[in-house]
């Protein structure tokens, strides 16, 4: 099924209808996203082009282990450089996920909102060409560095209840620190992901 504005409701509404049905909600770690990561990447792996999908990550919070986080599995699809982000945008949405944000270089896709709020499993899908890939390094410097990690989770929990409605501002307000953190990450981490 092609998920658009005709067939798919959720793509009419506007962000802050989507926000009230979508609040932030954190949640303490759950030892299940690692396994609902590999369970959607095998879900992937066996409907994209094996020859074009050169990395499938787990990244965001649900990733790094131990820190509260919004129940939603962050996954990082790095394409080879030619390859057309259209073709894989149309297999996408053929296999459930929502397109939300289109650049020439990226592309955003959500998967278990529905019309009565989130699934039991929600999905976000960021299709990125090789290389373009920071939040692999922000994820381990924080699996490594449980300090760091918990400052962040700290961050978010203070922003969680202010910007509940308002998912822009609590990603505007968490930015200053992945920057930092990631440009650490990359000169520790030098050329791990290249």
């Amino acid at each position: 099924m092609i998920n658009d504005e005709q067939t798919n409701p959720l793509l009419r509404m506007s962000l802050a209808e989507l926000w009230q049905l979508f609040p932030i909600i954190l949640s303490p770690y759950n030892p299940h996203w690692k396994a609902w990561f590999e369970e959607e990447k095998t879900f992937l792996l066996q409907r994209l082009p094996s020859d074009k999908v050169l990395r499938i990550s787990h990244v965001g919070s649900t990733a790094i282990g131990e820190i509260w986080a919004k129940p939603i599995i962050d996954i990082l699809v790095e394409l080879d450089l030619t390859t057309p982000l259209l073709q894989i945008k149309e297999i996408l949405l053929q296999v459930g996920y929502l397109c939300m944000n289109e650049s020439p270089t990226r592309l955003s896709f959500n998967k278990g909102y529905t019309l009565q709020g989130f699934a039991n499993k929600v999905f976000h899908l960021h299709l990125r060409y090789w290389g373009d890939n920071d939040e692999l390094y922000f994820r381990d410097y924080l699996q490594e560095h449980l300090l760091v990690a918990r400052q962040y989770e700290a961050l978010k929990i203070s922003l969680w209840k202010p910007y509940e409605h308002d998912r822009d501002a609590y990603t505007a307000h968490k930015t200053d620190f992945i920057t930092k953190y990631t440009q650490i990450a990359k000169e520790l981490y030098k050329g791990r992901y290249e």
